[in-house]
């Protein structure tokens, strides 16, 4: 069976990098949807699912902000932001609400394409499962099952709609109970070497984590907050 080319929406209001981007991501073999605005976009991407979205932060009608407080209250989709070097603030407001990952203005475009494959692979699409290798287990904690192939949170049964950032933070708690886990040691958990992120963004991901966590449960109380420390999922 042949395997599903990923479909990336790229939003932008400068075609130069429209033009420039679509060709190289198609020849790279992704199908690209482009729009100019945030507005468009929005209704674009909620009538059909991409699998990644670049979006740039100044945009008319929609800024790169709106759009994904917009797209976070229905998706879980995996975000790259664009951003120009005096948009510091943009970047650190747009992790926090929940992007995966951002490049700075002028970029190369071959950095982009490494960075949108490596959030792809992060996000794990069930391509192992696909493809017939062999896929890691499940992750038990308690009421807590992490299902990395699938990209897959429960807690009680219940699912629980993560992003690639919170999936990843949630995993790197659970994975041993009881221990403390710094902001710093959380960052390269959840972001790697290539993007730096301050640890008020780690705090907003873990508050949005817990929102998530006690919609389906009110009693969850699993990851303790150490102040001055960091954070830690607490033993069964």
């Amino acid at each position: 069976m042949e395997q599903k080319k990923p479909t990336i929406a790229l939003v932008d209001d400068d075609r130069n990098i429209l033009t420039s981007v679509t060709m190289m991501l198609e020849a790279e073999g992704f199908i690209v949807r482009t729009h100019t605005d945030g507005e468009n976009a929005l209704k674009d991407i909620s009538a059909h699912p991409v699998d990644l979205a670049v979006l740039d932060i100044k945009m008319p009608r929609m800024d790169g902000i709106e759009l994904l407080q917009r797209l976070r209250t229905r998706s879980q989709l995996p975000v790259i932001f664009l951003s120009s070097k005096d948009e510091e603030i943009d970047q650190l407001m747009g992790l926090r609400l929940g992007a995966d990952d951002y490049i700075t203005k002028p970029f190369s475009p071959r950095l982009l394409l490494e960075r949108i494959k490596s959030l792809l692979r992060r996000n794990e699409l069930s391509k192992a499962e696909a493809n017939g290798e062999s896929t890691p287990g499940v992750m038990v904690r308690g009421n807590l099952s992490l299902d990395e192939t699938r990209h897959q949170c429960l807690w009680k049964g219940q699912d629980i709609q993560l992003t690639v950032t919170e999936f990843l933070l949630v995993k790197a708690l659970a994975s041993r109970p009881g221990l403390v886990k710094s902001r710093d040691q959380l960052i390269d958990a959840a972001y790697g070497e290539n993007i730096y992120v301050d640890d008020r963004t780690i705090d907003s991901h873990i508050k949005r984590v817990r929102k998530k966590f006690k919609q389906v449960d009110d009693d969850f109380n699993q990851i303790e907050t150490l102040y001055g420390i960091g954070y830690r999922y607490k033993e069964e």
